[in-house]
């Protein structure tokens, strides 16, 4: 069985390869398994988190027992049913008559999800970076715990430069989007840097992406000669 299922994974992982010459009924067999595998494995997935681990343990909370073996008692969660009857209410979307009707839980899951990630983005990306642009550039005053005396601590050479590139970038990047006024001498100079610091930064994640990507492809290279075909030990 470990031999078929090897050789049936080196079928498909050349089927979604052979896309790179053209479009072919190959690469469409190997793409409509992996989209029908990944949505039966969600769907499983998600029943037991969601449906069984979620909804159904907490309206229906099973029986828990402490160590000395008496009885712990569980509350249902009655708000549940609330999420239970908007899962449901997607639902509707598969009856064109009632198709409208989703369109309330769909409405309720967009705004609270965007609703959710604007508070997380603006605690993690946001205010981490604020803080991470006010650090202090040379040094900084703490306390001996020991002593009680209060010393300058400088930072190390590495972390001074650090410290400047993130104080210009930033500068010169906030410069460059501030289109109030024409960029020209010190100013477009400024702005230019801005740009210097954006390019950068855009590039290395745009490399990022790529290496992401690379390490997938060395992945199936690795299993295409190494698993299947034994030429890599």
């Amino acid at each position: 069985m470990e031999h078929i299922a090897v050789w049936v994974a080196a079928f498909l992982t050349l089927g979604i390869v052979s896309f790179l010459y053209k479009d072919n009924p190959w690469y469409k067999l190997s793409e409509s398994i992996f989209v029908g595998i990944s949505a039966g494995y969600w769907f499983v997935v998600l029943f037991w988190d969601n449906v069984h681990g979620k909804f159904w343990t907490g309206v229906f909370p099973p029986e828990e027992y402490d160590a000395a073996g008496n009885v712990i008692t569980k509350d249902p969660d009655w708000m549940l049913w609330i999420g239970a009857l908007l899962g449901i209410l997607m639902l509707a979307r598969l009856v064109p008559k009632f198709g409208w009707i989703s369109r309330w839980p769909l409405a309720f899951i967009v705004g609270s999800t965007a609703g959710l990630y604007l508070i997380n983005y603006f605690s993690s990306n946001m205010m981490r970076q604020v803080q991470g642009t006010i650090m202090p550039l040379f040094g900084m005053w703490q306390t001996d715990p020991a002593t009680g005396e209060v010393m300058f601590q400088a930072f190390s050479t590495y972390d001074v430069v650090g410290n400047l590139v993130i104080l210009i970038g930033t500068f010169t990047g906030l410069v460059y989007f501030f289109f109030s006024k024409e960029h020209r001498g010190v100013f477009g100079a400024t702005a230019k840097v801005g740009i210097f610091f954006l390019m950068i930064t855009f590039g290395a994640s745009f490399g990022y992406t790529v290496m992401s990507r690379m390490s997938l492809l060395i992945g199936r290279v690795d299993f295409l000669f190494g698993t299947w075909l034994g030429l890599i030990k």
